[in-house]
């Protein structure tokens, strides 16, 4: 099985840690020696296996935080159950 590289070029944050002590992290990532990516998945402790993520160019990343800049996430009731 071929195996593609990595190399995380910046950690950038720890969102959050599920049940089997896997991470929800924010990181700036060079996935198979291209340039650089925001990456944001699930990682193992050893950072050797990941979940299926979302990676961002610069331009995205920027659209990004306009768009979560402008919402008022405060406001919204996370707990609410679907209709």
């Amino acid at each position: 099985m071929n195996k593609f590289e990595y190399e995380i070029a910046q950690h950038l944050g720890i969102l959050s840690t599920g049940p089997k002590n896997w991470t929800k992290e924010a990181n700036i990532v060079k996935w198979g020696g291209r340039t650089l990516r925001f990456d944001l998945r699930e990682w193992d402790i050893r950072h050797e296996k990941m979940s299926k993520g979302i990676t961002m160019n610069k331009a995205e990343v920027i659209e990004l935080k306009r768009l979560l800049n402008s919402l008022d996430i405060e406001a919204w009731d996370f707990n609410e159950k679907p209709a």
